[in-house]
């Protein structure tokens, strides 16, 4: 049974329980630190070697923790969001003047997928004021956001809208936020991946389509995803073998029959790692403080 995942943390997790393995994984460099009082593991796949171990594309990917958001420990929102901005602002290697386009996939209507949707809401959109109101925002970088919507309710793949969007405004580089799929109940909505490999929309909850990278888009892609789902049969495997009970992985892969389990305070969670990823992103673009996020997002 393959266990399924869209964290790369969690990707050679796997690989190393499958392959009952404590050596280094070949084509695969992974760091850990505390920042602001935050876990931050970096994942960096070299190679093919390494792309294949763990499935995921050459690239770098870092995932930060956020449990002391979760336990409302002193000043965690401000230090999440600054830890945050930091990575993003590593990532993307902007240069003054670049233009970046937010794209908020996923669907509003479903709590487990609305992170992108609520985060594109929170960006603070200055493409249109740098020229109209030069006296006030003439210093701000130029940010557009777009909550591209699914296939299903728009008629369009967000693949295909982003890639209009960008072909028409040209930016320098997208910043793409979805939701994921953990194999643990402890990372849902916990966690937050960064990762300079683009995404592929929908895969948090089983329903992949294009890829959004430099391939397809020809400009840089950051993705931002939230863990919000895990598999049925990913979570029962795992919660088996905590518990010393070998699991019948041939059994358990025919009767997952795609089921998904996200936790019970999903709306409350989702509202607030959206809030704090929308001012990472705002903060790493205008190098603004959370105050004057605050007050231009309100």
């Amino acid at each position: 049974m393959e266990k399924r995942t869209d964290l790369a943390m969690e990707a050679r997790e796997i690989w190393r329980e499958s392959a009952g393995k404590t050596t280094k994984l070949d084509g695969v460099e992974a760091t850990e630190t505390e920042v602001n009082g935050f876990s931050v593991t970096t994942v960096r796949v070299l190679n093919e070697n390494g792309a294949e171990a763990l499935s995921k594309p050459i690239g770098t990917y870092v995932t930060m923790e956020l449990g002391g958001l979760l336990r409302r420990e002193e000043e965690a929102f401000s230090r999440a969001v600054e830890t945050a901005a930091r990575i993003l602002c590593k990532l993307t290697g902007l240069k003054q003047g670049d233009k970046v386009l937010v794209a908020g996939l996923g669907n509003a209507a479903i709590t487990a997928d609305a992170i992108g949707p609520k985060v594109a809401r929170g960006t603070l959109v200055t493409w249109h004021l740098t020229d109209a109101m030069p006296e006030t925002f003439g210093a701000f970088r130029k940010v557009s956001a777009i909550e591209a919507g699914v296939l299903g309710t728009t008629g369009i793949d967000s693949g295909d809208m982003i890639g209009a969007i960008v072909e028409k405004l040209r930016p320098d580089c997208v910043i793409a936020v979805d939701a994921l799929a953990s194999r643990s109940l402890k990372r849902l909505c916990s966690t937050i991946q960064i990762t300079d490999t683009g995404i592929v929309p929908g895969s948090g909850v089983g329903n992949a389509r294009h890829a959004l990278d430099r391939s397809t888009l020809g400009v840089k892609v950051i993705a931002v995803g939230v863990p919000t789902v895990v598999d049925a049969a990913t979570l029962a495997a795992d919660l088996m073998e905590q518990a010393g009970v070998e699991p019948d992985e041939e059994r358990m892969s025919s009767l997952s029959g795609g089921v998904i389990v996200t936790p019970k305070e999903i709306d409350a969670r989702v509202d607030e790692i959206s809030r704090m990823v929308a001012y990472a992103i705002n903060m790493a673009l205008q190098q603004i403080g959370i105050d004057d996020i605050a007050m231009l997002t309100s």
